[in-house]
């Protein structure tokens, strides 16, 4: 019998971050999109004696900055963070974004460490339009992994 593994949808997630409101790990408010988790190696061509072809191995792993998105609230924990690093204080914190189901049980989990702001974009400010005034924060990680 073949096991079923049903998809999750892109719709249902949580964002925590490590003591960013001073109490632990805790879930940071509601974002519309979360992106840039990624993780890629460099590919190291190389070639022995009189070999007709060449071997790729795998060399150093990076990961991709991760890029949160969110309706602006009174909340300026984001921003108090990005400032921390402006200031020069070394301010790193791990996280999870955690995938949840339509009956909001975890599905997956990726966590990041040392993790810190290396981006903040305030709101794109329109008289004429009347969409969700949206902040963005990017997140420089030394890794990522999905540990769920």
């Amino acid at each position: 019998m073949t096991e079923s593994f049903p998809f999750c949808g892109n719709f249902n997630f949580l964002v925590e971050i490590e003591d960013l409101d001073g109490g632990g790990s805790s879930v940071v408010g509601g974002f519309s999109t979360v992106s840039g988790i990624s993780s890629e190696s460099d590919v190291i061509t190389y070639a022995t004696g009189n070999q007709s072809s060449t071997v790729k191995i795998p060399g150093r792993s990076r990961y991709g900055n991760i890029r949160l998105e969110r309706g602006v609230t009174s909340s300026r924990d984001l921003h108090d963070w990005r400032q921390h690093i402006e200031q020069g204080q070394s301010d790193v914190r791990s996280g999870s974004i955690v995938l949840l189901d339509a009956a909001m049980e975890e599905k997956a989990r990726w966590n990041f460490y040392g993790g810190w702001p290396a981006r903040y974009e305030g709101p794109l400010l329109d008289a004429q339009d009347s969409a969700i005034s949206v902040e963005t924060l990017e997140i420089a990680v030394e890794k990522v992994e999905r540990v769920v």
